[in-house]
């Protein structure tokens, strides 16, 4: 069986020409060739305006196909556009997984007034006032979709939180006043700020009924709709962790197991990952923060870091198969709120281990491959992710050894299975030139192996117990693999 290949296919920076499910679209084969086996794509649904990257929610019912906030078409293009793309990764076998933002909804069509409490935004627990009249932008009627698809309609009491007040123009964060209205309880979402419900904008009340039956509803419409294959799902920690559970439910009740769901829980800390995957029994996977907090901040120390510590606490190491690994991505660029960047020169370490390892299932990010726009462009690294994922595709299979044996060189080899026999040898290093001994196993004793990055010239063959020494370049990264013929 092939090894699975995410690609995350949008980064910020992306133009706003409406033209992105048609490069996706003329994609496609290039895509498959080169081992790309899912695709996730951005948030698909109407926002506050047409170079909305996808995350000002606006109308989930809306991809790309009324004239809403001033455009018909998202930043990414119309909804016949976007559902061709959608078919032609599927007619080059690509799984489509989609962007879906839950957690708030943004631009309303209209104010209403209601009851709330201030509440300090280092504490969301801690009240500044007593409860006050407000007016905040709470409906929405959806006048340019006249109840297509859906007449429901949003109003203030489907919210439980504001970031703003129309009668006197104060910023700040509002707790909804009403019957059952409070925040989610602290542990049914992050505790960071004292609870993290509160994001941004208008935020979703998940304790409200019509809430819950309305999300789940429109699920079902857009999975229909679109023929998507799995969903990303944004800012869980700020969503009750029971209602995600229940979304989770209905998805898999009605399009079967093998739906693929991933969410983002932005959080290093492995026992918070884990212990969210705990109460939704383990239903889906999750993106691994931590392991890729460490691939920045090894890039980042240099010499100074110890790659044997690499792995520490991580989904990787600890919960593989609940792991979505990952380099960097749209909110980890430069630029963005949570910019932790992964250093250039260490990109293709990073990106050797995760795509060779046995571990996780690994993504791509547009970013990397075909590069950052912007006012400070950064190039993307193709030829190297291309001959990654070719070895991915044709020799990371079997058993995984680690070496982790020295702070600044380590190693792994993958042994092959019955289709791919040979398997390959992958070292890094951070620091000074240097070398591994490693094994690939006696059924591979006598076999040559070159570096398929052409970082070393050298040619290597194993002894009798399918054993050799392998180097690599100062701060750098050899992939060992058969030589043909």
């Amino acid at each position: 069986m092939k090894n699975g290949t995410m690609m995350q296919y949008f980064e910020w920076e992306l133009k706003d020409d409406g033209k992105h499910w048609v490069r996706l679209k003329e994609d496609a084969q290039h895509l498959s060739d080169i081992g790309i086996t899912a695709v996730w794509i951005p948030p698909c649904f109407k926002g506050t305006e047409s170079d909305d990257v996808g995350y000002g929610i606006y109308d989930l019912y809306d991809l790309g196909e009324f004239d809403q906030n001033g455009t018909v078409r998202t930043k990414y293009g119309t909804k016949e556009e976007l559902l061709e793309a959608i078919d032609a990764l599927h007619e080059h076998g690509i799984q489509v997984y989609a962007d879906v933002v839950l957690n708030h909804k943004a631009a309303a069509d209209g104010k209403e007034k209601f009851h709330a409490v201030k509440v300090a935004e280092d504490d969301r627990n801690n009240e500044l006032s007593e409860p006050y009249e407000i007016e905040g932008w709470t409906h929405f009627n959806f006048p340019g979709r006249n109840g297509k698809y859906s007449d429901f309609e949003w109003h203030w009491y489907h919210f439980n939180g504001v970031d703003y007040d129309a009668r006197t123009g104060e910023e700040g964060i509002f707790r909804i006043e009403g019957d059952h209205k409070q925040w989610a309880e602290d542990e049914a979402v992050s505790t960071e700020f004292g609870n993290y419900d509160y994001l941004m904008f208008a935020d979703l009340d998940f304790s409200h009924p019509e809430v819950r039956e309305e999300v789940k509803r429109w699920a079902s419409w857009f999975i229909n709709e679109t023929k998507i294959d799995g969903m990303r799902l944004d800012a869980v920690k700020h969503i009750h962790k029971d209602f995600i559970n229940e979304f989770i439910d209905h998805v898999r009740g009605e399009f079967g197991d093998d739906f693929f769901i991933v969410a983002e829980y932005w959080d290093q800390e492995y026992g918070e990952l884990n212990e969210y995957m705990q109460d939704q029994d383990y239903a889906l996977t999750l993106m691994d923060v931590g392991f890729h907090y460490a691939l920045s901040e090894a890039s980042k120390a240099g010499a100074d870091y110890d790659l044997t510590q690499l792995f520490d606490d991580t989904l990787y190491k600890k919960k593989a198969a609940n792991a979505v690994t990952f380099v960097d991505n749209h909110d980890s660029q430069p630029g963005q709120s949570l910019e932790s960047f992964v250093e250039p020169w260490f990109k293709p370490q990073a990106y050797g281990i995760i795509l060779l390892s046995k571990n996780g299932y690994p993504c791509v990010f547009y970013g990397d491959y075909y590069g950052i726009g912007g006012e400070n462009p950064i190039e993307g690294i193709p030829d190297v992710l291309d001959k990654l994922l070719h070895v991915r595709t044709t020799y990371a299979y079997g058993e995984q050894q680690n070496y982790l044996d020295h702070p600044n060189c380590i190693g792994f080899t993958r042994t092959g299975d019955e289709n791919h026999p040979h398997g390959c040898a992958v070292v890094l290093s951070n620091s000074e030139e240097g070398h591994k001994k490693m094994t690939l196993g006696e059924l591979n004793a006598g076999t040559t192996y070159i570096d398929c990055l052409h970082n070393r010239d050298e040619e290597i063959t194993l002894d009798e117990e399918g054993t050799a020494s392998f180097p690599v370049n100062a701060g750098s990264i050899s992939v060992w693999v058969p030589k043909e013929g």
